[in-house]
Order: structure tokens, then sequence, then C-alpha cells
């Protein structure tokens, strides 16, 4: 993988200012979703997953539950489509990524970057390929080229008959090639254009998208989820 020491250094010093920059500039709106989540559907406010990060070693992947506690067994492990599971507001954060923002604290940790291939579960990792083992050398990240390819995951994997199936052996090892190949030459100049790139995904428009968030994920609180 490319890059240097140097490089490594400047990547985590730009994970560490802009991670706690991001958590004390947002902490009023953390807060707002954190209790629209536990107003809406009851506890808990987050969901801790298992994933597999550098070097192979398990971390806690931390994001605002957007499903139903029981969730993990009514339905397969992706998201598919319109997912019955997910509840109301949790359909607002995820249309606006919302859920992805507990991270800057994983990234503050030292568990994840800003940018890097998004961490896997045990088992699919499990089956990675020695070529696709490579994205391991790297710290995971919140966003890279292939979370930009597939900002709208759900919605491709509801078209395949067998969702899951299709995220094994298609989605998947095509998120790894791009992530292996953005690695083999990435810089921190690269890792800051992307960083724009997915801020103006999620974000472009401003005020406009912002006023509609925020109209959204009230129509949302005011449902109730707890059945």
């Amino acid at each position: 993988m490319r890059g240097s020491r140097l490089d490594a250094l400047a990547r985590r010093a730009l994970d560490v200012v802009v991670s706690a920059v991001a958590l004390a500039l947002l902490a009023p709106l953390l807060a707002a979703i954190a209790l629209a989540v536990r107003l809406a559907s009851g506890k808990p406010v987050f969901f801790v997953q298992q994933r597999v990060g550098r070097d192979g070693v398990p971390f806690g992947l931390i994001k605002f539950r957007t499903m139903r506690p029981d969730a993990p067994g009514r339905g397969p492990a992706v998201t598919i489509g319109q997912d019955p599971r997910v509840t109301r507001v949790g359909q607002v954060l995820r249309r606006w990524k919302l859920d992805e923002l507990p991270q800057f604290w994983n990234v503050l940790r030292g568990d994840m970057s800003l940018v890097g291939p998004r961490p896997e579960v045990p088992r699919y990792v499990a089956g990675y390929t020695p070529e696709q083992r490579r994205v391991l050398a790297a710290r995971p990240g919140i966003t890279d080229p292939a979370s930009l390819a597939y900002a709208d995951e759900a919605a491709v994997l509801a078209s395949y008959p067998d969702p899951e199936r299709a995220y094994r052996e298609i989605v998947l090892p095509d998120k790894l090639e791009r992530s292996i190949a953005y690695l083999e030459q990435r810089t921190v100049l690269s890792d800051l254009w992307l960083l724009l790139r997915t801020a103006w995904t999620v974000v472009g428009g401003g005020e406009v998208r912002g006023g509609a968030m925020a109209r959204e994920l009230s129509r949302a609180c005011s449902a109730t989820d707890r059945r």
C-alpha cells in the first residue's frame, strides 16, 4: 500500500482534529438525534456492532440505532430497500447519513480513520481472498470511493432476488476492489478531496437540505415505533 510514515502521521493528525471538532460542533445535533430515537422507539439509542479493523483486530462500530431493537432476529444481515425493520426515525437518519455521526468517536479513539475501506462484520471477512485481505492493512474509514459508489446500497441490493448472496458475491467484491485500488495511490490530499466529495454528497444544498432534514426528523419523531 502506498504511503510514508509522514503521510500516516499527517492522516492521524487530521483524523484527531476533524473528529474532535466535529463532535464538539455537532453535540446539539447528536443530542437531538438521541432524543428522537429514544422518544420514537425506546432504548437503546446506539447500535454497536463488532467489525473487523486494521490487522484483523475487532472493534465496536457505533451508530445511532435505526432498526427496531429485535431487528437481528427478524431478517438478513444486510438492509434491503424499504426494510420494514427500519423505524420511521431510522429512515430519516439513513436518508441523511445521520446514523453514521457517532463514528467520529471511533475515529477519535483510533478504531477508524476519516477515509478508508468500510469495516465489515467478521463473517464476511472470513470469506476474503488473500488479495481482498489487503484492505486489512489500512485503518478502516467512514468514507472511501467504494462508499460513494454505493451510497444507496440498500436500493441496489433490493434489485436482486437474493440480496445477501448478491452482497457477498457481487457488491462486496466490487467494493473491496475499489478500496484496494484507492489505497494503492492514496495521499493526504486525495483523502481531503474524498472528504469534500462526501460532504457535498451528504449535505449539498446547504440550508434547503438542512431544513428538509429537520422537518423529516420532526415528523418521524412524532410517530411511535415501539411495537
